[in-house]
Parts: C-alpha cells; structure tokens; sequence
C-alpha cells in the first residue's frame, strides 16, 4: 500500500505563504500560541519523512542550519530532527541537517517512487511549486492548511495555490487553535 502524502502549509487568510521585506510580521505571522505550538510538536513528532523540495529546505538551512541543538525551539528542532528527502537536481551535501538525502531527477517520478517505498506517511511542509506539481499528478493524499489570523495583502508573497489545477476537496478534519488559528485538513480529488 501506498504511503499517505500530507502537504503541509501555512497560509493567511488571503492566500499568501510568506510575506515581502517590507512585512514585519516575525515567524507564524506573530499569532502562533501554545495550543498552536504543542499540536505542532506532536503532528511533527509522529513518525513519517519529511519531503522538501530545493528552495524550502535552502530556507530551512539558512533559518535553522547554524542554530545549536540546545538553542533551537522544540517545533524547528522536531522538524530539523525528521528524515528529510529533498528533491533537488541542484544541491549536493553534506549538509547541517541530520538526516537529510538529496534524491535528484523529476519530483513526480521521485515522489511516486517513495509513496510506494516508504513504510512511513509522508508530509511536505511549504515547497509551494514542488507540490503543485505534485498535486497535478494526483500524488497529493491530503492538504494540510493551517489558516493565521491575518490579511497580508499589501506585504504577501508566494500564493500558495497559485497556477494549481482545479481539484474538489472533501474535508477530514478542522481545527481551532489558540481561538484564532484554523487548521484544515482536505482530502483532494483532481475536478473533472
């Protein structure tokens, strides 16, 4: 059987994955709580890979790359600690990151070959282009987007499901942490 695929994402309300320079939003757009946090680590916690695509886990390695063990919070350090596939064409380690594996070639025929391997779930987190593609080839089990409280309109950058095909969504589970953050998790179906 094959392996779950969960993306992973966050997002504004408006769409938006990130925010420009002029933003002064700080990590989680400065909403995040501790219910938020500790689900966090759990969701994390549970055994599965991680998959990234270049640019995210470049991200990543800047972010979280140089900071010790000891003086890195327990969601980053959780995150740091999962086995990581990246899909690159482009990077080559070795890398500051524990347990990470550069797999090159096509994401689609790189992911679909994992679904099939791997004996634990799969969970992207952000790597916006690598799962739009993803999605288009119908890889993509579930949509996991977590919703903060914010409208970034003016500072937003990277829509987050921007240029995907059309898919219907059936939803599994909803979320409310903190009383302002919404988690929804979809299963997708390409719209025919």
């Amino acid at each position: 059987m094959a392996a779950v695929y969960t993306w992973d994402v966050f997002s504004t309300l408006d769409g938006y994955g990130s925010y420009g320079p002029d933003g002064d939003w700080g990590g989680y757009w400065g909403k995040q709580g501790p219910e938020f946090l500790d689900n966090r680590i759990a969701v994390l916690g549970e055994e599965q890979r991680m998959v990234l695509g270049a640019a995210t886990f470049r991200q990543f390695m800047e972010l979280l790359g140089p900071i010790p063990d000891a003086d890195i919070d327990p969601v980053n350090s959780r995150m740091r600690a999962m086995p990581t596939t990246v899909v690159s064409t482009t990077l080559s380690g070795p890398f500051a990151w524990p347990d990470a594996t550069v797999v090159g070639g096509d994401a689609v025929d790189v992911v679909a070959r994992l679904k099939e391997e791997s004996g634990v779930p799969l969970r992207s987190h952000g790597s916006l282009s690598l799962n739009r593609a993803l999605m288009a080839a119908g890889l993509v089990d579930r949509v996991q987007v977590t919703v903060f409280p914010v409208i970034s309109g003016r500072t937003g950058t990277d829509r987050i499901f921007e240029g995907a095909a059309d898919f219907d969504l059936d939803l599994v589970t909803s979320r409310t942490f903190d009383g302002r953050i919404q988690e929804l998790v979809y299963r997708l179906a390409l719209h025919r």
